[in-house]
């Protein structure tokens, strides 16, 4: 049993989603049908269910890259094979809006577990493409709205640098999150599926955030999306 996520071999299905918040896995456990809780130790609780006929996990993060390391190197260990965050950004361009679905192609690394896994060496840590093939196609399939392009992975929620955000929006950067970039490093150094679902809670560095009914709407519509692309992620976890 790993030390973290309190599980044994079996209990993790080859397809998890990673919240990082409980009350978001609990939430997206309950969409599940025959959900079973296999851990809740230090409050990283894990599901696993099915949603239309796969076999799929939920297990939580916590908050930033090093948490999100110890519980993904953790899942792989347990037989994980596909790993997608399915979390919350702060936008950084015009065209993201609170409210917007994102998947992420790449996520710039400015946090610090990333740079100690690649031992400081320049790094451009991405999703696997046949991972954001599905998401793509899954919001295509079901109406919604999705954008995809290059995010971020700080360290900092509150960076007290005044013009952070405006210089990586000037390199591309659309939106600005704290686990991604060690999620699709972890990925390929383990040879193992990862990719990124982000709902745009607000414009980073801004106080416009979504609340209430709207906030929980614009979730719904990202595990939607996460759970329509589960056949499809399904097979990429396929021996």
């Amino acid at each position: 049993m790993p030390l973290h996520v309190h599980a044994e071999p079996g209990d993790v299905a080859p397809v998890v989603l990673l919240p990082g918040d409980p009350g978001r896995a609990e939430r997206i456990a309950g969409r599940l049908s025959g959900s079973t809780c296999y851990t809740r130790y230090r409050g990283l609780l894990g599901f696993t269910g099915t949603s239309g006929g796969v076999r799929l996990s939920v297990q939580t993060t916590g908050m930033g890259a090093p948490s999100t390391a110890i519980v993904v190197e953790e899942l792989i260990q347990l037989g994980a094979k596909v790993l997608v965050r399915v979390g919350t950004c702060g936008g950084v361009r015009p065209e993201v809006r609170p409210g917007t679905l994102l998947a992420a192609t790449a996520s710039c690394p400015l946090d610090g577990a990333t740079a100690q896994y690649t031992m400081g060496a320049p790094y451009a840590p991405v999703a696997s493409f046949p991972v954001t093939r599905a998401l793509v196609e899954a919001a295509e399939q079901s109406g919604a709205l999705l954008l995809t392009g290059l995010i971020a992975t700080d360290d900092a929620f509150y960076n007290p640098e005044p013009h952070h955000e405006r210089v990586w929006a000037a390199r591309g950067v659309l939106a600005f999150e704290m686990e991604a970039s060690v999620l699709f490093t972890i990925a390929a150094l383990r040879d193992v599926h990862a990719g990124c679902l982000l709902t745009v809670a607000n414009t980073s560095g801004a106080l416009d955030w979504l609340g209430g009914t709207t906030l929980e709407q614009a979730i719904d519509q990202m595990i939607d999306v996460a759970l329509a692309a589960a056949p499809a992620l399904a097979r990429l976890a396929a021996p």
